[in-house]
């Protein structure tokens, strides 16, 4: 069995290279790769396309997506949320927007997931009747089916993915807690190569496979990084 067991987080990015695609696991700072996405930070790859649930970043934890932001190493962003709540605040993804540095694209929440559940499963695209009419069917095919107005919608593959679990084993399947499963098991199949940092470490057989919601074969490398520990 190969080992799947990475050092560091540092040693478990390394082979991330300048324009690559890279999916990030998450949602409003609950299932976050935060040690994982510093060590892309630190690594300075830049002009990342990043897909990702939410961008702005959570006062819970400052250690989000806004990070490679910050760094000015995104290129393009395609994403539901890119603002926070309030005017009065400007995320750091907003900023670099405005000053040209990323490119935006938006796209309803359901869409994204099913994005990027098509390029799990290896299906092109589909048709929505979400976005129809608005600035998000814009340069898009749109064809009428059972008499209502559809939107294509592509699928969305991605180099790799960064995901948080709770536990993992050695084999490398997956549990998450609670909410933080959210973007996680969807984006882990959809990429070419899976890093999961996890918070512990277990045997193969101690996850209980009606227990397991990402399965080994979507996940190429772990780093466990206990709750609250050093990257």
């Amino acid at each position: 069995m190969k080992d799947k067991i990475y050092k560091s987080c540092s040693e478990a990015v390394a082979d991330i290279k300048d324009g690559a695609t890279v999916m990030v696991g998450g949602f409003i700072g609950r299932g976050v790769p935060s040690n994982l996405l510093i060590a892309l930070r630190d690594k300075g790859v830049r002009d990342i396309t990043l897909i990702r649930n939410d961008t702005a970043g959570s006062r819970t934890n400052p250690n989000d997506t806004n990070i490679l932001f910050e760094a000015g190493l995104v290129k393009k962003v395609i994403t539901c949320f890119a603002v926070f709540g309030s005017p009065k605040e400007v995320s750091a993804l907003e900023a670099k927007v405005l000053e040209g540095v990323t490119e935006l694209e938006l796209s309803p929440q359901g869409t994204l997931a099913e994005r990027i559940r098509a390029g799990a499963g290896g299906i092109g695209g589909f048709y929505t009747p979400v976005g129809v009419g608005t600035a998000a069917a814009e340069g898009k095919e749109v064809r009428v089916i059972d008499g209502r107005e559809m939107v294509l919608e592509t699928a969305l593959h991605a180099d790799f993915a960064l995901v948080k679990a709770h536990r993992a084993d050695r084999m490398g399947n997956l549990v998450y807690r609670k909410t933080a499963r959210n973007f996680n098991p969807i984006m882990a199949a959809a990429a070419r190569v899976t890093i999961a940092e996890a918070e512990i470490l277990e045997e193969i057989g101690d996850i209980d496979p009606d227990h397991v919601m990402t399965p080994a074969i979507f996940v190429d490398r772990i780093v466990v990084v206990p709750k609250r520990g050093a990257r």
